[in-house]
């Protein structure tokens, strides 16, 4: 009867604002996020990322990741590293810590987010001479 009622919805709203940290961190989060979810949390990488998962949710859904508290609202999907991006969009089911083939060499580059703009952008130089030159007008 209760479930008819959708009674257990609202159980559920009242879990999910307790794992999320009460009534105010549970509205900062849906702010932040524009979801409010709850899961397992299965790992942090070192940039401060959480991940998490929840198998009850559709697949495609049930792995998120909540980013570091550090980049406020300026977040975006180039901030995972590539060993959390595997496990995000089911490539694999280990997680880093756990998967023994993972590479590992002291030539491998750090993650470096997307800088596309900021001051830190990359912008290509040319050294050779332009095939066009532009018209200055006669003064």
């Amino acid at each position: 009867m209760a479930r008819w009622l959708g009674l257990d919805k609202v159980v559920k709203l009242f879990e999910i604002i307790k794992e999320n940290g009460g009534l105010i961190n549970s509205m900062r989060t849906l702010y932040r996020m524009d979801e409010l979810k709850s899961g397992t949390l299965v790992g942090e990488d070192k940039y401060g990322n959480k991940y998490y998962e929840n198998n009850s949710y559709f697949y495609g859904s049930n792995r998120w990741v909540v980013y570091s508290e550090r980049v406020g609202m300026e977040y975006d999907g180039s901030q995972v590293p590539a060993e959390w991006f595997g496990w995000l969009h089911y490539k694999t089911d280990l997680l880093p810590h756990q998967d023994p083939g993972r590479p590992k060499h002291k030539w491998m580059a750090d993650h470096k987010e997307n800088m596309t703009g900021t001051y830190e952008a990359y912008m290509p130089y040319s050294t050779t001479k332009p095939k066009i030159e532009p018209w200055k007008p006669p003064q």
